[in-house]
């Protein structure tokens, strides 16, 4: 019996060695890049960010904010938002004059080739300081994604790098265990049950996307904006890592509903009958999924559970077509008894 076992567990140990190669390599080319990486996973904070520095500035701070707050908030009182504002026009003057006179330095044909080259780092500086100044506008409204360790970038790198190598490798961990199911099914089988792998990889790549351009932006901006008049969020990148990859992770595991539909009525366990009755009890069953998988915000469950709503539509969709319920044919009734006939009973 060992004999009839071992081939196969060389051939799984193969591909368990393949797969965790893959993973290793896409890690190690994933912490290479992190820097691209992580500038794409901080990009809807930072958009977001932004969006709410615009709200906030839209808005008047009296409104939202309490008299404790307006006796101690800089930017309260209408002095002290004048004074900033004078502040902010003398700060930029002399940013502008700084900038006059790197020009006057650098068009001056009697000027040194190393009075050229300060007066360039003094203008870009300058520039750069004038960019900062208009886009935080002074201050009314801050916030930025800050660390809290001595090494907390270095542990981020790690994170995403891991979490980025999981997302890459994917395809190929499940091509492995095709490989390694494969041998031992059915040509109608193998006909049915890779549409389900290739379905699984682009159903998650989906969720994923959604999760990044729809969910994040409209999530992060309310989050941020809800308490922004009263406090100023200054975001653990440590923090945000976990709850960035949670939330699409969480999406792409939720848009993987059709192919485990599809699967349970390969099976035979369910047809669209089944789904369409069990409709009521998968609402509550999605929105319970949706709080789970989700930060605790309404905005991002309702997000999440939107969705899922449609999908399972989808699913009745793809019930339908693999495993249709069938009505019970009249042929498989009872057999009635069938009937003498007159002459048989006289002989």
């Amino acid at each position: 019996m060992l004999q009839d076992v071992k081939p196969h567990l060389v051939e799984l140990r193969k591909r368990i060695f393949i797969s965790v190669l893959a993973l290793i390599v896409s890690f190690v080319l994933s912490f290479i890049f992190y820097k691209p990486i992580l500038h794409w996973v901080t990009a809807p904070l930072e958009s977001a960010l932004v969006q709410a520095n615009k709200i906030v500035k839209k808005n008047e701070l009296g409104k939202w904010e309490t008299s404790d707050i307006n006796a101690t908030t800089p930017a309260s009182t209408p002095a002290a938002k004048q004074q900033l504002e004078q502040n902010s026009s003398m700060q930029l003057s002399i940013v502008d004059k700084a900038i006059k006179g790197a020009n006057s330095v650098l068009t001056n044909p009697q000027s040194t080739s190393q009075e050229k080259a300060l007066a360039q780092s003094l203008k870009d500086l300058a520039n750069y300081t004038k960019k900062l100044a208009k886009e935080s506008d002074n201050g009314v409204f801050w916030g930025s994604v800050t660390t809290n360790q001595i090494g907390g970038v270095f542990l981020v790198a790690l994170k995403i790098s891991l979490y980025a190598s999981i997302f890459l490798s994917l395809p190929i961990i499940l091509w492995q265990m095709w490989l390694f199911v494969a041998p031992g099914l059915y040509d109608n089988e193998k006909k049915m049950a890779l549409p389900f792998l290739f379905g699984v990889t682009i159903m998650f790549t989906i969720g994923v996307l959604f999760a990044y351009y729809i969910v994040t932006p409209f999530g992060f901006q309310f989050l941020i904006t809800f308490g922004a008049f009263l406090y100023t969020p200054l975001i653990n990148i440590e923090d945000y890592i976990g709850f960035f990859a949670k939330i699409l992770f969480g999406f792409g595991i939720a848009f993987e509903l059709p192919m485990i539909v599809y699967f349970l009525a390969l099976v035979g366990l369910v047809t669209d009958r089944t789904l369409i009755g069990f409709f009521r009890y998968a609402i509550v069953i999605i929105f319970v999924v949706a709080a789970l998988l989700t930060p605790p915000d309404i905005i991002t469950q309702l997000l999440m559970a939107a969705p899922l709503i449609i999908l399972y539509g989808v699913s009745i969709i793809v019930a339908r077509i693999i495993n249709p319920y069938k009505e019970e044919s009249e042929d498989d009734e009872e057999p009635q008894e069938p009937k003498t006939d007159a002459k048989e009973l006289e002989r």
